[in-house]
Protein backbone atom coordinates (compact mmCIF):
# COMPACT_ATOMS: atom_id res chain seq x y z
CA UNK A 1 0.00 0.00 0.00
CA UNK A 2 1.36 3.46 -0.94
CA UNK A 3 2.31 6.20 1.47
CA UNK A 4 -0.49 8.61 2.27
CA UNK A 5 0.08 12.17 0.95
CA UNK A 6 -0.50 15.28 3.03
CA UNK A 7 -3.04 17.89 1.96
CA UNK A 8 -0.17 20.28 1.18
CA UNK A 9 1.39 17.70 -1.15
CA UNK A 10 -1.90 16.98 -2.89
CA UNK A 11 -2.66 20.70 -3.29
CA UNK A 12 0.82 21.37 -4.69
CA UNK A 13 0.39 18.51 -7.16
CA UNK A 14 -3.03 19.71 -8.31
CA UNK A 15 -1.96 23.35 -8.53
CA UNK A 16 0.96 22.30 -10.72
CA UNK A 17 -1.43 21.16 -13.46
CA UNK A 18 -2.12 23.49 -16.41
CA UNK A 19 -5.10 25.76 -15.75
CA UNK A 20 -5.36 24.89 -12.06
CA UNK A 21 -4.43 28.39 -10.94
CA UNK A 22 -7.29 29.94 -12.90
CA UNK A 23 -9.76 27.41 -11.53
CA UNK A 24 -8.57 28.05 -8.00
CA UNK A 25 -8.89 31.81 -8.46
CA UNK A 26 -12.43 31.46 -9.85
CA UNK A 27 -13.41 29.31 -6.85
CA UNK A 28 -11.91 31.90 -4.48
CA UNK A 29 -13.90 34.69 -6.11
CA UNK A 30 -17.15 32.69 -5.94
CA UNK A 31 -16.54 31.85 -2.29
CA UNK A 32 -15.72 35.44 -1.28
CA UNK A 33 -18.71 36.90 -3.12
CA UNK A 34 -21.05 34.35 -1.57
CA UNK A 35 -19.67 34.93 1.93
CA UNK A 36 -20.06 38.69 1.54
CA UNK A 37 -23.69 38.41 0.40
CA UNK A 38 -24.52 36.00 3.22
CA UNK A 39 -22.94 38.25 5.86
CA UNK A 40 -24.85 41.31 4.61
CA UNK A 41 -28.11 39.35 4.33
CA UNK A 42 -27.73 38.17 7.93
CA UNK A 43 -26.76 41.68 9.05
CA UNK A 44 -30.06 42.92 7.61
CA UNK A 45 -31.97 40.05 9.24
CA UNK A 46 -33.18 38.65 5.92
CA UNK A 47 -33.78 35.01 5.08
CA UNK A 48 -32.59 33.62 1.77
CA UNK A 49 -36.20 33.53 0.61
CA UNK A 50 -36.72 37.19 1.52
CA UNK A 51 -33.55 38.26 -0.27
CA UNK A 52 -34.53 36.20 -3.30
CA UNK A 53 -37.94 37.86 -3.49
CA UNK A 54 -36.49 41.39 -3.26
CA UNK A 55 -33.77 40.58 -5.82
CA UNK A 56 -36.17 38.85 -8.22
CA UNK A 57 -34.48 35.47 -7.81
CA UNK A 58 -35.41 32.10 -6.36
CA UNK A 59 -34.24 30.93 -2.92
CA UNK A 60 -32.18 27.99 -4.27
CA UNK A 61 -30.23 30.45 -6.45
CA UNK A 62 -29.36 32.48 -3.33
CA UNK A 63 -28.32 29.31 -1.48
CA UNK A 64 -26.06 28.19 -4.34
CA UNK A 65 -24.57 31.65 -4.66
CA UNK A 66 -23.86 31.98 -0.93
CA UNK A 67 -22.18 28.56 -0.96
CA UNK A 68 -19.87 29.67 -3.78
CA UNK A 69 -21.50 27.31 -6.24
CA UNK A 70 -22.15 29.76 -9.05
CA UNK A 71 -20.23 32.54 -10.78
CA UNK A 72 -22.65 35.47 -10.98
CA UNK A 73 -23.15 37.83 -13.86
CA UNK A 74 -22.77 41.59 -13.39
CA UNK A 75 -26.57 42.07 -13.67
CA UNK A 76 -27.12 39.48 -10.92
CA UNK A 77 -24.58 41.24 -8.70
CA UNK A 78 -26.34 44.54 -9.35
CA UNK A 79 -29.70 43.05 -8.32
CA UNK A 80 -28.20 41.57 -5.16
CA UNK A 81 -26.42 44.83 -4.30
CA UNK A 82 -29.62 46.82 -4.65
CA UNK A 83 -31.59 44.30 -2.57
CA UNK A 84 -28.89 44.46 0.13
CA UNK A 85 -28.78 48.29 0.08
CA UNK A 86 -25.24 48.29 -1.29
CA UNK A 87 -23.47 49.87 -4.26
CA UNK A 88 -21.69 47.42 -6.55
CA UNK A 89 -18.05 48.36 -7.12
CA UNK A 90 -16.10 46.32 -9.67
CA UNK A 91 -12.43 47.14 -10.05
CA UNK A 92 -9.15 45.81 -11.33
CA UNK A 93 -6.15 45.52 -9.02
CA UNK A 94 -2.51 44.97 -9.90
CA UNK A 95 -1.20 41.50 -9.27
CA UNK A 96 1.55 41.22 -6.69
CA UNK A 97 4.86 40.82 -8.42
CA UNK A 98 6.98 37.88 -7.37
CA UNK A 99 10.09 39.05 -5.58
Amino acid sequence: MGERKSWADIRAEVMGRPGAGAGYEAARIRFELGATVRARREELGLTQAELAKVAGLKQPAIARFEAGGTMPTIPMLERLAEALHLRLNVQFERLCEAG
